[in-house]
């Protein structure tokens, strides 16, 4: 079966972006999605990177990302609205995440980057957490509890060195049939990779 390894973490909006489209897209190709959650301020530091990289912008590129970042929610029919907690320390529910099994995941994660892109909410406080693991049919406790467990912190660290060894640079980063397409605004890349697409000055490396 054909898959797409979609990287991700909470705290980007244009991996919101990619979450809400790349379900149907892998439908339409007959392509299983995995989900894989990475710390992204993590591959940040070890490429090289800022922290949070809108920052380091001039000001005229900052206001235009702000309205790119807009123009695509409108493009894509989805909620949004830019968080009043940005950047957000997302290890607490990366790790809730990793606490279930992937097949579980899915639902979480759109619910998820759903609360702080689409509705503002601070999904670092445990209460928020409860509320929406609560509300996706989880029994929050245990993965809240994950949050202090060694094999999920050791999970988690792992996932993000195999991003960094895979070349992933900035979330979202799909990769199909070993080609790696980093940002949202490349989808059209992954559904061509996904009908057997290989770029002329790839094929054969």
């Amino acid at each position: 079966m054909k898959t797409v390894d979609f990287w991700f973490d909470l705290s980007s909006p244009y991996a919101y972006f990619g979450a809400t489209q790349i379900d149907a897209i892998a439908a339409r190709h007959g392509a299983k999605v995995n989900y894989r959650p990475f710390l992204l301020g993590a591959l940040f530091k070890s490429i090289g990177t800022p922290m949070v990289p809108l920052f380091s912008l001039s000001d005229a590129k900052r206001r235009y990302i702000g309205t790119d970042i807009v123009r695509w929610a409108d493009v894509h029919g989805v909620p949004f609205r830019f968080p009043s907690r940005f950047p957000m320390n997302t290890i607490k529910p990366l790790r809730m995440l990793l606490a279930l099994d992937e097949a579980a995941r899915p639902p979480l994660i759109h619910a998820l980057f759903r609360a702080y892109w689409g509705d503002d909410r601070d999904i670092s406080d445990d209460a928020t957490l409860t509320d929406i693991a609560t509300r996706e049919g989880f029994d929050p406790a245990p993965l809240l509890a994950a949050n202090r467990d060694e094999n999920v912190k050791a999970k988690l660290h792992e996932a993000t060195q195999e991003a960094i060894h895979l070349g992933v640079c900035g979330a979202p980063t799909f990769i199909v049939n070993g080609l790696l397409f980093w940002g949202q605004d490349r989808l059209l890349f992954v559904e061509k990779a996904l009908d057997g697409w290989v770029p002329a000055n790839e094929r054969g490396a």
